[in-house]
């Protein structure tokens, strides 16, 4: 498995962890050698996905007694609420092209080279699933997630995944109501990707937001052709 992908792994079983064993704000973890016998991974590797939660708030560090549970983001406690329908799905997608266009963009700054590799892996893992003939909707989750923690801004990390949720129905009411033939839906949505991570390697912040601007965009399109 790419480094990539195991660092993203680690950090999921790292915030279940913290969900599992209840613990708190305060709370220490588990050493780093003790986290990667535990997940089976390398201690780099279990670094990489700590230097995440610390990014994003969710452990803080204290120099010679280790790693400790943060306080919980507060934008967590926003109950955005169920998507109510059809019409509900258009002003959502349009809240995304707000908050995503511009953690592309900043995604597309980011001097950390594995932040931004992280995305490609997650585009790949996406294709590779709908390659097997599975509908890849979490791993096309993990990719908007992947270039939210790229923009290094924990307020986009945090409000990205408290709108996880309304993003799968989001997702799977596109996929089942276009209109557009699957195929030709399948290809587009793979090119938009590409341009997307493309834009984002290349490290240009212009073509990043514009390209997720597109992308957010024709998902709006392929759910309301005639009112795009």
């Amino acid at each position: 498995m790419p480094a990539t992908l195991l660092t993203d792994t680690v950090y999921e079983h790292v915030l279940a962890l913290i969900r599992r064993d209840k613990l708190c704000a305060g709370d220490r973890l588990p050493g780093e050698h003790a986290l990667a016998e535990r997940f089976g991974v390398s201690r780099p590797v279990v670094r990489q996905a700590l230097a995440r939660l610390r990014a994003e708030g969710r452990v803080t560090a204290t120099h010679g007694a280790g790693h400790f549970v943060g306080e919980e983001p507060e934008v967590k406690t926003i109950d955005y609420g169920p998507i109510q329908g059809i019409p509900d799905v258009r002003g959502f997608l349009e809240f995304r092209c707000i908050l995503e266009s511009e953690s592309a963009a900043l995604a597309a700054r980011s001097r950390d080279a594995r932040l931004r590799a992280a995305i490609t892996a997650r585009r790949k893992a996406m294709e590779a699933a709908r390659l097997r003939g599975e509908p890849g909707i979490e791993e096309d989750i993990a990719f908007h997630a992947a270039i939210a923690r790229a923009s290094e801004n924990r307020y986009l990390i945090v409000t990205i995944a408290a709108l996880t949720e309304q993003t799968r129905i989001a997702i799977r009411l596109v996929r089942e109501l276009s209109p557009q033939p699957m195929l030709h839906r399948g290809r587009d949505v793979r090119d938009e990707h590409l341009r997307i991570d493309e834009a984002i390697a290349a490290r240009d912040a212009d073509a990043a937001r514009e390209a997720m601007t597109q992308h957010l965009r024709s998902g709006i399109a392929r759910l309301f052709p005639r009112q795009a």
